[in-house]
């Protein structure tokens, strides 16, 4: 069954008065409140915009602050690898004359080792070791000294070099660094409100965590200067010490050459002289042969003209033998015939004696002889050894200042 449909409500009049009275006092008080709203509004878009304009201002001075300073440690570092590299470039420089000092040391080091070689030729007594060869050994092992000193410093060079390039390594990477944060600051300072490509990015406010602190960020780039100047000093230093080791070990090796060479001259001197008085000591050996070869000569002819007057007194005693009687009587004639032939004969002994002291001495002259010629022999190989072979070499030695 249908519902009956019920009538509106009916109100009284006071009613409708006081429904009016009651959306009067909403609609002011409603008025009101957007009124003060807006005016509180209007403050704080003042406030805000006043605001942000003082806090873009304060962000631009530091921009231009930021960019300052990233401008001061960029030409910090730009002046520290400017010294570090021409640091570097010197260094190399440095590197290069200890390689060719190094190269210039094998020349001299083979003479004397060649010297030293040759000089074991020589012969008999004059393989002797003496100041030259004391000399030569010195000057060897001098130079064998100053290449191993020479590379020891080469290798503290090509060690300082590498610390070097890495000092200038880390210069060049936190000076890229720091021009590309240049290149950034730079741009967004000079964004404005009205730029093409401001945009909302979520999530930019946040702090990154690999990023650091102001301090921390000038002490990276202030220990890198630090350490580029504390590589750059022990480079310089190094360079002190590699011009001392240079001026020093070339004035060794002249110095021992010298030596060596002065040793040498008065060798071959000692040498010539030695063999100049064997030359003459021979040549008075010759005369003394033939002098002596000519009295063995005449000591065999004396001996030989003894034979007819032999002959003759035992020729005569026997005739007489033959006499009959007491003619055999041993006169005075006969006791002289027999004196004679003593006499003769102790004659003759007496100078065979004498012919064989001749020839022993003769024996000996030549044997002398032998000596003096074997030995000048040698002092001639000697002087050909030292003054032809090796010092001919060591005009050719060219010791130098690198």
């Amino acid at each position: 069954m249908a519902q009956l449909i019920k009538p509106p409500p009916v109100f009284v009049h006071p009613e409708w008065t006081q429904s009016n009275m009651t959306k009067y006092s909403n609609a002011e008080r409603e008025r009101a409140a957007a009124e003060r709203l807006v005016e509180e509004s209007k403050r704080l878009v003042d406030e805000t915009q006043t605001r942000t304009d003082h806090t873009q201002r304060d962000v631009s001075k530091k921009f231009e602050q930021r960019v300052d300073d990233l401008t001061f440690w960029n030409k910090e570092l730009d002046n520290k690898l400017a010294e570090l590299s021409n640091e570097i470039d010197s260094l190399l420089a440095f590197k290069t004359r200890l390689e060719k000092a190094i190269e210039a040391c094998f020349e001299p080091l083979h003479i004397a080792q060649q010297c030293l070689e040759n000089r074991q030729k020589r012969r008999g007594i004059d393989l002797v070791h003496d100041d030259v060869q004391k000399e030569l050994i010195k000057e060897v092992e001098s130079i064998q000294g100053v290449i191993a000193l020479l590379r020891r410093t080469l290798e503290q060079t090509v060690e300082q070099i590498r610390l070097d390039r890495k000092a200038k390594y880390q210069l060049e990477k936190d000076l890229k660094d720091k021009f590309s944060a240049l290149s950034i600051d730079g741009h967004c300072s000079e964004l404005r409100n009205n730029s093409a490509s401001i945009r909302y990015k979520e999530g930019s406010t946040k702090i990154e965590t690999n990023s650091v602190t102001p301090a921390n960020w000038e002490g990276f780039s202030n220990a890198n200067i630090e350490y580029a100047e504390r590589e750059r000093m022990s480079s310089v230093q190094l360079r002190s010490i590699i011009d001392g080791v240079l001026q020093q070990t070339t004035n060794d090796m002249l110095k021992q050459c010298e030596c060596v060479n002065i040793s040498y001259q008065k060798r071959i001197d000692e040498t010539k002289d030695t063999k100049g008085k064997l030359e003459n000591h021979l040549a008075r050996v010759f005369a003394e042969i033939k002098e002596m070869e000519e009295n063995i000569t005449r000591l065999k002819k004396a001996i030989a003209d003894k034979e007819a007057p032999m002959k003759l007194s035992q020729t005569r005693l026997d005739n007489r033998s033959n006499r009959p009687n007491v003619e055999l009587c041993r006169d005075p004639v006969q006791y002289r015939l027999i004196s004679e032939v003593a006499e003769i004969d102790a004659s003759i002994d007496a100078l065979r004696e004498r012919l064989a002291h001749a020839e022993s001495s003769l024996k000996g002259l030549i044997r002398n002889q032998l000596d003096l010629e074997e030995d000048i022999d040698i002092k001639a190989n000697t002087l050909f050894i030292d003054e032809v072979q090796c010092m001919g070499m060591r005009k050719s030695v060219n010791i130098q200042h690198f």
